[in-house]
């Protein structure tokens, strides 16, 4: 038995969606754009911004980039029924689980074997969601659902508890899941404990973070020069010679790669007992060979001598559980990347943990639900390559503003500091395409008259499943899906002459699908190694054109009492000219 959530409209899914090209638009993009190879192998044309709807952007995107995507975040609308600035974020429920659905299954194209998704929710929808992630991901690829703190016990929020309606909210959910669980792996980060541990009670003052890293790393040869210079001493007096708290616990977590407890080690003391030593501190391979950093002045005749040091910069910390309650959302959000976004920004600190999870650098970080640009800002600030997708004028007054500003090295604020960002790189800005065809006044489909003969080579590519890449030496070939086998589109009457001159320039094993409006009848037998196809004819009933619009098909509704009291900025956007007068590129 299949346990599965039904809806009215749950199969009317848009799996004919038209994949549409991209469009470069020059005016927005910007800064030095790297391309290369992903970490999968295949070729990468640079950070992407794209303006449109987000369900056909997607499907633009699978064909290029199906199973190359790491990491995916997405924060889509959370069917609160409340009306906001920038998302109209109420609508019927199954219109919602719908939208969901269909975007999560090209989602899970994108996403590479060893990459993961993270989807944040809120109450409403975080039930029927798991459901439906479930369905599309597998229920054994569930990995977490995470607690997020996402607000304060203050203000509006908490007039619901004084007046007996509800416990205030104040948190959220953060689903994860794998493509393929125990392919991929998450580097959970360790966070400090609640309360320091007395036992690292000792310091050595002259132990630098470099030499830390030394010694945790096992360079034992390299932190060895060092030992003469270095000495032990009690925690507690260093703290008192140096004027500083003994209860100040966050000087104790700061310099934790200097701090140490002594502890037994059986294992290491009959080693240690064979050595001389000139200095307080020496370094001596365990049994298995790894460099332990012990005490010289030990109790040689005590069986448990403690003669191992332990550095609390990896033993005063704790690995990270799936409630995240250390995430703040008020005060310093609120001006995070100099853009104005109430209600919806989420803090840098939480996607930067999200991206660490779940990525290294290099690796492609996707978020077709982009808003004001934080995914993209800080992947790009944490090395990683991005995809962004936002169908709102925002990706113009914020999302383009704020990666800008990053680019530029001008935006300090979220995570910069941390991750040391100075600035660098870039990306292209692109537009979707209007569709391929377009109804004429009879109701019927013809070739969309805003194609030029370049934008109808590249849909024509991407719809037979090439790749679109034209030679500057030979015409016909615009296009390949392998090494020999090439799409040529052209809008001229294709005859037998024009074949045969295109067939004496084909080399040994070579084969040609030609693309055109009209045709001799007796080009279609003409050659094995040629395939003639007419347009629009052959696209009809393939997927579904002219229409632009796969977005929630929503009402504005009344503001509910709870709001979000995160800080706003009093600027107001800047604004950008819709210019876009410059010659387009095609992707």
């Amino acid at each position: 038995m299949k346990l599965e959530l039904t809806w009215i409209g749950k199969y009317d899914a848009k799996s004919n969606v038209e994949p549409r090209i991209l469009i470069e638009n020059p005016h927005y993009s910007y800064g030095s754009v790297e391309t290369g190879v992903l970490p999968n192998g295949k070729p990468w044309n640079g950070n992407m911004l794209i303006h449109g709807d987000n369900l056909l952007a997607l499907k633009s995107l699978e064909q290029d980039y199906a199973g190359c995507v790491k990491c995916i975040y997405i924060d889509p609308p959370y069917n609160t029924g409340s009306a906001f600035e920038f998302y109209d974020d109420g609508v019927e429920h199954s219109i919602w689980l719908s939208l969901m659905r269909e975007r999560l299954l090209s989602l899970k194209n994108l996403l590479s074997d060893d990459g993961f998704i993270f989807v944040q929710i809120d109450d409403n929808e975080q039930a029927y969601l798991t459901l439906i992630m479930d369905e599309i991901f597998g229920r054994t690829n569930r990995i977490n659902t995470i607690c997020v703190n996402m607000s304060n016990l203050s203000g509006v929020k908490i007039t619901s508890a004084i007046n007996g309606k509800r416990f205030p909210k104040v948190k959220e959910y953060v689903l994860l899941y794998a493509k393929n669980k125990g392919v991929g792996t998450l580097r959970i980060p360790r966070v400090a404990k609640e309360k320091w541990d007395k036992e690292y009670n000792l310091i050595i003052p002259e132990m630098t973070l470099e030499m830390s890293e030394m010694y945790e790393n096992e360079d034992s040869t390299s932190i060895e020069a060092h030992l003469a210079d270095l000495s032990i001493v009690s925690l507690k007096k260093y703290m008192a010679d140096n004027g500083i708290d003994d209860a100040n616990e966050s000087w104790k977590y700061e310099n934790a790669y200097r701090i140490f407890a002594s502890k037994p080690n059986s294992a290491l003391l009959n080693r240690a007992k064979e050595l001389d030593y000139d200095y307080p501190l020496a370094i001596v391979n365990n049994a298995s060979g790894t460099p332990k950093l012990i005490k010289t002045d030990f109790n040689r005749e005590t069986k448990t001598a403690r003669i191992e040091l332990v550095c609390a910069n990896t033993n005063s910390t704790t690995f990270l559980g799936d409630h995240w309650d250390d995430i703040v959302t008020t005060g310093g959000v609120g001006q995070e990347g100099g853009v104005v976004f109430t209600n919806g920004k989420k803090p840098e600190k939480l996607i930067s943990r999200i991206i660490e999870c779940a990525s290294t650098e290099g690796d492609l970080v996707l978020d077709s639900f982009l808003g004001s640009g934080t995914t993209a800002a800080v992947a790009h600030k944490m090395r990683r390559r991005f995809i962004g997708i936002e169908m709102g004028d925002h990706a113009y007054t914020h999302s383009y503003k704020r990666l800008k500003d990053v680019v530029l090295g001008q935006e300090t604020t979220g995570i910069t500091t941390k991750v040391g960002w100075k600035g660098g790189g870039g990306f292209k800005f692109y537009e979707l395409a209007p569709s391929l065809l377009k109804k004429d006044t009879h109701g019927h489909l013809v070739i969309n008259k805003e194609y030029n003969a370049d934008m109808l080579a590249a849909a024509m590519a991407k719809m037979e499943g090439f790749t679109y890449e034209p030679s500057t030496d030979i015409f016909w070939k615009q296009g390949h899906s392998s090494e020999t086998d090439f799409i040529y589109t052209t809008t001229q009457f294709v005859t037998v002459e024009s074949l045969g001159a295109i067939l004496d320039t084909m080399a040994d094993g070579e084969s040609l699908l030609v693309c055109c409006k009209a045709f001799q009848p007796e080009c279609k037998n003409f050659s094995s190694r040629i395939s003639v196809k007419k347009i629009p004819s052959v696209l009809l009933g393939r997927c579904e054109f002219d229409h632009d619009d796969y977005s929630l098909n929503i009402i504005e509704l009344p503001q509910t009492e709870e709001i979000d009291d995160s800080e706003d900025l009093d600027n107001s956007p800047e604004a950008f000219s819709d210019d876009t007068s410059s010659e387009p590129s095609l992707f």
